[in-house]
């Protein structure tokens, strides 16, 4: 009986290791906000407002983006947001976003927060 307890807390641990935190990914977005916004009708000045950024298309709101971001025709969902935060310019050549966030556990994160802004 131990062993299977064992066994199934070993496939759990995983799992729980990797959940998405709304929280903690609120506590990563605090670092994003020196040039991030993500009220419902904030204007950002260094970087576009991020409300409700799951499921737009890149660049479409009324920010002055990059030609790069303009031409890039992504849409923002979790994947691309993934692919994008990791290594901004490595996605988009030429994006004027330079910051990436290499640990994929405040990745993903934050994703989730950006994912509870709707």
């Amino acid at each position: 009986m131990k062993m299977f307890v064992v066994a199934a807390l070993a496939l759990v641990a995983p799992v729980a290791a990797h959940a998405e935190d709304v929280a903690a990914g609120k506590a990563v977005f605090g670092q994003c906000m020196a040039c991030h916004v993500a009220k419902p009708g904030a204007v950002g000045v260094a970087a576009p407002n991020l409300y409700g950024v799951v499921g737009r298309k890149a660049a479409s709101t009324g920010f002055a983006y990059s030609s790069a971001l303009k031409a890039s025709k992504l849409t923002w969902d979790k994947a691309t947001l993934n692919t994008f935060l990791k290594a901004p310019q490595k996605l988009v050549p030429g994006t004027r976003m330079v910051i990436a966030v290499t640990n994929d556990t405040q990745r993903e994160n934050v994703i989730a927060y950006l994912a509870s802004l709707k």
